[in-house]
């Protein structure tokens, strides 16, 4: 299934302006875009994250640029910069601390704690929690991981889910961080209180209907998800959803239609932001898989390579998609990268 800026070895043209988006191992397919997601763009350089897995599924690590092809509308673009996968990140280790996740709030922490084990000593990590005070910084972009355990141990608070401003606010963040491999892993049940409010009027006018409800809502032209993957883009950051059970509308008690919609809108939307920023939605079916997500998120975060191309630059602000497909020199792997961009 489903860019990061990062600084390029001495090899690569370091004057560059980062572009484009940061993709993960298993990238879905794209949906459509509306005008307010297309990235805009001045320069020619295209950055993608790419895994590859054999077969069986697991990672291959040991590549090099001579490996792979780049094609952009079936034409292939030439490779300007490459990383291996031990290029180092910055990282925004994102916790909700609203009201939705206080029965488990122990267990989330000590998950959250599996992630550190599981990254490289240069990658930076910063914790910021979000509730219904909004988003805060617990602990700036480090690599001491004594000092990030520790935040993430403060990590307190309850109330309103504000996730979507919790997302702007850590790009923000980021931003901050230069030309390096940037990426958001939060884990949340994804039902932000004022999008919620906004979907529970939209689907007040089919309240019979699950179907015409969510049809009501249409998640996918969402303002506040718009905005995030706007400026996703613009920064090159990938978002890696963990969605909590709580987000699950399976699991609602007494779920009515307008209900139902919702839930399944907002597990929607996390959906899109992992897939076109590039990341992966992990869903957590029992709080006993919290530690584990974590862990498989973190490695296959270090299983990325990132490749950089010449793209057409007659074509540069033609807004139309560009499909990208990535080639392996050995048949037997697979390489899975963003299927494309639009830009203007």
């Amino acid at each position: 299934m489903a860019f990061l800026k990062f600084s390029f070895s001495s090899r690569a043209v370091a004057s560059f302006a980062l572009v484009l988006t940061f993709s993960l191992l298993f990238a879905a397919p794209l949906r459509a875009q509306t005008p307010d997601e297309v990235f805009k763009s001045n320069t020619a350089l295209v950055q993608l994250n790419v895994g590859v897995v054999d077969r069986q599924g697991r990672a291959i690590t040991s590549l090099s640029q001579a490996n792979f092809t780049v094609f952009e509308d079936g034409v292939q673009r030439p490779i300007v910069a490459f990383e291996p996968t031990n290029a180092p990140f910055s990282l925004v280790l994102l916790l909700d601390m609203s009201g939705s996740t206080v029965t488990f709030r122990q267990q989330l922490q000590q998950a959250a704690m599996r992630f550190l084990d599981a990254l490289a000593p240069e990658d930076r990590v910063a914790v910021i929690q979000f509730n219904g005070k909004g988003p805060k910084t617990l602990l700036g972009f480090s690599t001491n991981r004594r000092d990030t355990a520790y935040a993430i141990q403060n990590a307190e608070g309850r109330g309103e889910t504000f996730f979507y401003k919790a997302l702007e606010y850590s790009i923000n963040q980021l931003s901050k961080e230069g030309k390096r491999r940037k990426g958001i892993v939060v884990m949340t049940d994804g039902v932000d209180t004022e999008v919620r409010k906004v979907d529970r009027e939209a689907a007040a006018a089919s309240p019979d209907s699950y179907e015409a409800a969510l049809a009501a809502i249409k998640p996918e032209v969402s303002p506040q998800l718009s905005a995030v993957l706007s400026e996703a883009d613009r920064e090159a950051v990938s978002i890696f959803p963990l969605a909590l059970p709580s987000g699950d509308a399976k699991r609602l008690p007494f779920p009515n239609p307008v209900q139902l919609a919702i839930y399944k809108a907002a597990r929607a939307r996390m959906e899109t932001l992992a897939t076109r920023t590039g990341g992966r939605l992990n869903e957590i079916k029992g709080l006993d898989q919290l530690a584990r997500l974590y862990a498989e998120v973190a490695a296959n975060v270090r299983a990325l390579y990132t490749i950089a191309y010449q793209a057409p630059t007659e074509r540069l602000h033609d807004g139309r998609w560009r499909e990208i497909r990535i080639e392996v020199s050995y048949p037997e792997l697979i390489a899975r990268t963003k299927p494309g961009y639009f830009a203007r």
